[in-house]
């Protein structure tokens, strides 16, 4: 099956801009075309034109000047997301824009206005959506057969010591809009987009040498909502599974490889009451109020395509979708106003921790 080939220049050329975006679109070329990229590094120029057989240019504005493109990639540094998308919103182009998409709610608000004045789309690469153990989890809640669902655990934890541009709040760094973007965006899935969470969150500076935080400990409850637990730390030499999640029939734990839960089936567990009077076995002597469920078990393991990893996977899913979007009309599945509820998150926890950002 042919499909439309969208041409495609991309802002940036680090870690994000030729080492995830570029390196996935080289290789899905029957729906996307590198036809340019802008970087201000004369090598990375280079080399996007050995690599990509694209053009290149110095700046993005040059690039966008003389190149005729369906969606342009925001792959700038983070501080930049904001100005540039709204630029590129109000000169007429499809914009896909890396994480954090910007620094409050207000922002988001300016862009969607863009978005919509100009009739464009407004992307954001929030390709954790597609993790296969998340999509899996998700399986697994809306069987049921974890009951009501208590609590979901998100610990992205490690111990590591960070210096570079992404630990300063100038720069819209720290683990919370850095890292977080991912488990928030997976967790307000799992909580509901259509309500505000109350919110607990603690911060520090334990291991960073910058000025933003690189620990987290994020609560988010609701009524008739399960209650989230995200935690984000530098300071963790023992990390534990990745998903935790408690149920009112059983429960699932586990990381992005692999997933185990077990779960009881009402129907098939002893019947029982309310006793109000201290509980006594056959002999008359005290007993600890026990039953015995009958556990059912099952499991899940990663497997992906041999030239797939699970970063290459979701990027892949991602872009697949934003066609579909942008040439048949297909919902975008990933929406700026979501991301708007995770700013409103972010900037809820900047307020509870004045010791970090000072209002």
């Amino acid at each position: 099956m042919s499909h439309q080939q969208l041409k495609i220049g991309i802002i940036g050329q680090g870690r994000s801009g030729r080492d995830i975006h570029g390196n996935l679109l080289a290789q899905i070329t029957d729906y996307y075309k590198i036809v340019a990229v802008a970087d201000a590094i004369p090598e990375r120029q280079a080399l996007a034109r050995q690599e990509y057989g694209c053009a290149a240019y110095s700046t993005w504005e040059e690039m966008v000047e003389r190149e005729e493109l369906d969606l342009v990639v925001n792959a700038s540094v983070s501080h930049h997301h904001f100005s540039i998308s709204l630029a590129l919103l109000n000169r007429g182009f499809h914009v896909l824009c890396e994480k954090p998409l910007a620094k409050t709610a207000e922002e988001v608000d300016q862009l969607i206005e863009a978005s919509e004045r100009n009739g464009k789309i407004l992307a954001v690469f929030q390709q954790s959506r597609y993790q296969p153990a998340f999509v899996q989890i998700r399986k697994v809640m809306e069987s049921g057969v974890l009951g009501r669902i208590v609590q979901i655990n998100f610990t992205l934890n490690n111990f590591a010591r960070r210096w570079d541009w992404q630990t300063l709040q100038s720069n819209n760094g720290g683990s919370l809009m850095n890292t977080g973007p991912h488990p928030l965006d997976q967790a307000l899935q799992l909580f509901g987009t259509d309500t505000m969470p109350l919110i607990t969150c603690i911060m520090d500076r334990a291991n960073t040498f910058g000025d933003a935080e690189d620990y987290v400990k994020l609560i988010m409850r609701g009524a008739g909502r399960p209650t989230i637990d995200l935690e984000i730390s530098s300071t963790c030499a023992y990390p534990r599974e990745t998903f935790h999640i408690q149920g009112t029939n059983g429960g699932l734990k586990g990381t992005g490889q692999e997933l185990e839960w077990k779960y009881f089936v009402p129907e098939e567990a002893p019947e029982q009451k309310l006793i109000k009077e201290p509980l006594v076995n056959a002999n008359g002597l005290p007993a600890y109020c026990s039953e015995t469920l009958t556990w059912h078990s099952d499991s899940w393991n990663l497997v992906l395509a041999e030239d797939r990893d699970t970063m290459s996977h979701m990027t892949e899913q991602l872009y697949l979708m934003l066609h579909r979007t942008l040439t048949q009309g297909a919902h975008l599945e990933i929406t700026p106003q979501q991301v708007r509820q995770q700013l409103l998150v972010i900037e809820e926890c900047q307020k509870q921790n004045p010791h970090i950002y000072l209002t």
